[in-house]
């Protein structure tokens, strides 16, 4: 619906899509011919990225490819990547790997630019999907059946938009916040009630 829109997509691949997961970080795997090396350098990409600054520097990495468009059964695909990114915070060092996949083609997509896309997309899923998985246990939710499901996730919205609205930026601390205090919860909800 995205690219017949005109639009196109930056996706992360999650843990439930187990077999396209497999089939990209394999696409990027070091074990290959040199014949199969040197082919692979032109269908590739790569950039990488580095920041340094409140304590912390931070390394992004990100490998493309188009070699698996005609493999991959998605509609749109253009790209397949690997994203890195290597934190170190007071000399403790963390490396996060993902996968990805883009309906932006390698003259629209450069691995650069794919990179800087990645950066927002990290953005937005550590501010919206990870609250939404850790802090609300959405991917836990058993509820699966009719509209219910539906109904949860316009749930979590509006209780994820009253907590940010009121200034609440930690919602974990905002949610135990108003468990421990149910009146304070019912307050922020009535006050953006219409009088």
């Amino acid at each position: 619906a995205v690219v017949e829109g005109g639009g196109d997509y930056f996706l992360t691949v999650k843990d439930n899509q187990p077999t396209l997961e497999a089939d990209i970080r394999a696409a990027f795997s070091p074990a290959f011919s040199p014949a199969e090396q040197k082919r692979r350098a032109v269908e590739d990409d790569q950039a990488e990225s580095r920041n340094k600054g409140h304590g912390r520097v931070e390394i992004r990495r990100i490998w493309t490819t188009t070699r698996l468009t005609e493999y991959l059964d998605w509609p749109g695909l253009k790209q397949v990547c690997l994203l890195e990114r290597v934190r170190r915070i007071k000399g403790k060092r963390t490396i996060e790997t993902v996968t990805a996949i883009t309906s932006l083609d390698s003259a629209r997509g450069s691995a650069k630019g794919l990179l800087s896309v990645s950066r927002g997309h990290w953005g937005i899923e550590n501010r919206l999907h990870w609250v939404r998985d850790m802090s609300l246990g959405e991917d836990a939710c058993r509820v699966r059946t009719g509209a219910a499901p539906e109904i949860l996730a316009a749930l979590r919205n509006v209780a994820l938009r009253l907590m940010r609205s009121s200034g609440l930026s930690e919602i974990a601390a905002g949610l135990r916040r108003h468990a421990a205090k149910p009146l304070e919860a019912m307050d922020l909800v009535m006050s953006y009630v219409p009088s």
